[in-house]
């Protein structure tokens, strides 16, 4: 590489690392929000939201790259205009095609870290997410002895637990049940505590109460008992073993879709080919972007106003490969044959972006003038 390719492709890197950086930052709070409130109302501490967000940061880290890849390259090829550094460099010599080049290293620079986090990061970090999930969930016992709490622990069940002894033991015990569809339990009691059975915990209860309210006539049971034990199988998760997301696979065992690999992730072969191609399609439309903007911006005249024609021309472009891209992805997803669907807005940008280089170089004037010469002959 020349001094100026190392200069065009160290300035792109630079930029696309920073608006990287910007929009994970938008990307994440916008997440961490709503997990935040998910994980505290649940009773869950803040180091297990930091661990999830951590282990969440890959995949929103994904999903911006092929953004940050585009706003760079217009975002610098426009300063380089700008600086009129684009124009000393056509002066010199180089042509949109030369250009190209660093543009290009740097599409594929983009490609490779888009390649690494969708075929390696991303399905580890979904793993890892998924069974930290679901540790969480089946620690009852940390998420009951949280003294002063109303906490929901599954779809209808809240508990509120008074005081909570040295020895693990809850003092002055509340556990409302609303799973039931004609009937809410509520329990109380003066004591409780978890046992661990052979299959899932159970919370003992001593000397308390349930009452049971029955919903089509409002009529109010009452029972008082000594001990009562509360089966929290269910809301534990329950001991069989989590089954794996399609999103969690490798991409060779999402390619293959074998009859073993459908069976174990409930999906369809349809769903196992989008998956796996979506991973590949990412880093072609992430390659190509780059190499798209870099025409538009050097397609058109010269304007006072800058290049914000340009500039527009590529962001429609980026939308309607975004567009494609969402298009493919429900039909793959619908039809196992139609997966090559999803290579097409990469390869549009692709084509996009050679045929404006091809404008820039002049092709449209060689055309014309080949075109006059044949009718002159």
């Amino acid at each position: 590489m020349t001094v100026f390719d190392r200069y065009l492709t160290g300035r792109l890197l630079v930029q696309f690392g920073f608006f990287a950086l910007v929009l994970v930052a938008v990307y994440w709070v916008n997440r961490a929000i709503r997990l935040f409130d998910r994980l505290l109302s649940d009773g869950s501490s803040v180091t297990i939201f930091l661990e999830f967000t951590m282990l969440a940061l890959p995949g929103v880290i994904l999903s911006v790259l092929p953004v940050a890849a585009l706003v760079a390259a217009l975002y610098g090829l426009n300063r380089l205009a700008a600086d009129s550094e684009l124009i000393v460099a056509q002066t010199a010599g180089l042509g949109p095609w030369r250009l190209a080049k660093p543009v290009g290293v740097f599409g594929i620079a983009v490609a490779a870290m888009v390649a690494v986090l969708a075929h390696g990061l991303v399905p580890a970090s979904r793993t890892a997410l998924a069974d930290r999930g679901r540790e969480v969930r089946e620690d009852v016992t940390a998420r009951l002895l949280q003294e002063g709490k109303f906490l929901h622990l599954g779809p209808g069940i809240t508990v509120y637990v008074r005081e909570v002894s040295p020895e693990g033991e809850m003092l002055g015990l509340y556990l409302q049940d609303r799973r039931e569809a004609g009937s809410h339990t509520a329990y109380t009691a003066e004591r409780a505590f978890l046992v661990r059975g052979a299959e899932s915990p159970r919370l003992v209860m001593l000397r308390g109460m349930a009452q049971t309210l029955a919903l089509a006539d409002r009529t109010l049971l009452t029972v008082r008992f000594d001990d009562f034990a509360f089966d929290m199988a269910g809301l534990a998760g329950g001991t069989n073993a989590r089954a794996p997301d399609a999103r969690e696979l490798s991409t060779p065992a999402l390619l293959r879709a074998a009859p073993e690999t459908r069976a174990l992730t409930r999906s369809s072969a349809a769903e196992l080919l989008q998956e796996g191609h979506s991973r590949l399609a990412a880093s072609l439309l992430a390659a190509a972007l780059p190499l798209m903007a870099l025409g538009a911006m050097l397609t058109g005249a010269y304007s006072r106003l800058g290049l914000w024609r340009q500039i527009l021309g590529a962001v429609a472009l980026a939308v309607v490969a975004q567009l494609l891209s969402n298009a493919a992805e429900s039909a793959a997803r619908d039809d196992a044959g139609l997966w090559w669907t999803l290579y097409l807005p990469g390869a549009a940008m692709l084509a996009a972006g050679t045929v404006l280089l091809w404008l820039a170089s002049g092709g449209r004037r060689a055309a014309r003038g080949l075109r006059a010469a044949e009718a002159a002959a």
